[in-house]
């Protein structure tokens, strides 16, 4: 294999930190996005006190906190989650996040792409 033909494999299987599309989605609220041919993992920090307000769309969505704590409302149903837990948003259904009293850093995979997040 050549040093080309290693690099480009590299390129195609592996992400460095601070890799794959950014954006800051919500004032305190910055993502970075990495898509597959069907599926999106997005990594998601937050400032403490930021939010996501209700939103929804088409995507399946789950997740993991990673480290803080967020309050998550999902369809109605209001939950703190700190590292380790997880959650599943069907497609269409109402959610919105607020981190709690520090940073917070989330891990969230769609299915399928969000295209916006691309």
């Amino acid at each position: 294999m050549s040093d080309q033909t290693a690099t480009n494999d590299a390129d195609r299987y592996f992400i460095p930190a601070g890799g794959g599309t950014h954006r800051r989605l919500f004032p305190g609220v910055e993502l970075r996005a990495t898509a597959g041919d069907g599926l999106m993992l997005s990594l998601v920090t937050f400032e403490p006190g930021s939010t996501v307000p209700d939103h929804s769309h088409p995507h399946e969505q789950m997740g993991m906190m990673i480290s803080g704590r967020a309050e998550f409302t999902v369809g109605g149903v209001t939950k703190i989650l700190g590292p380790g837990d997880i959650w599943r948003i069907p497609g269409h259904v109402v959610h919105k996040v607020q981190a709690l009293d520090g940073p917070a850093v989330a891990l969230d995979v769609f299915h399928p792409i969000r295209e916006d997040y691309r």
